[in-house]
């Protein structure tokens, strides 16, 4: 049963949202932002983020301010971490929040929140149990096989109202015209920050060369602007007998978010990228290794319901497939990796070949 809501808060409130993770983890809470704009329409909805990750946040018309937390200026000394702290509470203060919602189980949000004197304080319950009494609403956390749009939801669920929508939504204003990109094009973003979670070398680069020389339609790629993601990118391109359009490291965010918009189809790994891609609704084929993909698989927004409801496999959702292996003690982590001697096969997916180029070929309507 749906709480009644007082008009008065509904029309008078001031919200923030907190999410200090990452770039995918700040796209993925869209969604909630979505259905707070729903139940409290005229209300001033602001966001709190680490710097970096502004970029899904941008141009979303449901929020008003973005406060930037520079984690890099906060981790370059005691004093300079303590001024940073300072500035940055005193500008949350200043706004005079109602309510603050924190989707993840971290305590900077709630001091933060407490501290800047917000009203009302929803999130999940942590480690710290003397963070957690300083929560007026605790919202539950992970169930299994609860994808981490849900989870995110239930601070949605927990005020006492169901999503009306499950949309994941990013936006760019800016122009890709100047690259002359083909009219249609595979998109393909191979690297993540953490190396362990890129597919193998020699899967990636005949499904470049597939795409390239067997279906002739153009492959462009992308990366970070980082050593290890260039280096990786190359170490590919070696073994091409094709030469797709290789971007690695030369596009920011928004325009990656503009690129990927105009693609025809999406392949890489589970990386911020790829949810990007999902977000724009374009087919996305995904390679996961120690990821939960039933947490962290690329949505399709056209449905309501998780479709990733496996421990590990090939499982899909919508227009989206994640291809993983069934092993039992998938998903792991980089120790369970080492653990199981599995650094060189995790990750080698030529044994599926031909079932993902029939998929390639099936996307592209070839």
């Amino acid at each position: 049963t749906l709480r009644p809501v007082h008009i008065l808060e509904i029309y008078k409130m001031k919200i923030l949202v907190i999410k200090f993770r990452n770039i995918g983890d700040v796209l993925l809470t869209t969604p909630l932002i979505e259905n707070l704009h729903h139940y409290y329409p005229d209300t001033t909805i602001d966001f709190a983020l680490n710097k970096g990750t502004e970029a899904m946040i941008e141009g979303n018309p449901y929020i008003n301010k973005i406060h930037i937390y520079d984690r890099q200026s906060a981790n370059s000394g005691f004093f300079k971490k303590l001024i940073t702290e300072i500035k940055f509470i005193k500008a949350i203060k200043k706004e005079k929040y109602d309510m603050a919602v924190q989707t993840t189980t971290g305590d900077r949000g709630i001091i933060i929140s407490k501290y800047a004197k917000i009203k009302k304080i929803v999130g999940f319950l942590g480690k710290n149990q003397s963070i957690n009494k300083l929560l007026n609403v605790k919202a539950k956390y992970y169930e299994n096989f609860s994808h981490t749009i849900d989870h995110n939801l239930n601070a949605l669920r927990a005020l006492g109202f169901e999503p009306v929508s499950k949309k994941v939504s990013v936006f760019s204003d800016e122009s890709v015209e100047h690259l002359n990109l083909p009219k249609r094009f595979v998109h393909m973003h191979l690297t993540s920050r953490w190396m362990f979670k890129c597919a193998n070398d020699e899967s990636m680069a005949e499904l470049i060369d597939y795409c390239e020389n067997e279906l002739g339609v153009k492959v462009v790629l992308t990366s970070d602007n980082k050593e290890n993601e260039l280096e990786k990118l190359a170490s590919v391109l070696k073994i091409c007998k094709s030469e797709p359009i290789n971007l690695g490291g030369k596009l920011s965010l928004k325009q990656t978010i503009a690129l990927s918009k105009r693609s025809s189809l999406f392949i890489g790994v589970d990386t911020a990228i790829m949810h990007i891609a999902a977000a724009n609704d374009v087919p996305v084929i995904a390679f996961f290794g120690p990821s939960n993909a039933f947490e962290w698989g690329p949505w399709d927004n056209g449905l309501m319901q998780n479709g990733y409801t496996a421990q590990n496999g090939i499982q899909g959702m919508g227009k989206h497939i994640v291809y993983q292996k069934d092993w039992d003690f998938v998903p792991c982590d980089k120790e369970g990796i080492a653990k199981h001697g599995i650094e060189k096969t995790l990750m080698d997916f030529s044994d599926e070949m031909p079932k993902i180029k029939a998929k390639i070929k099936q996307n592209l309507g070839l």
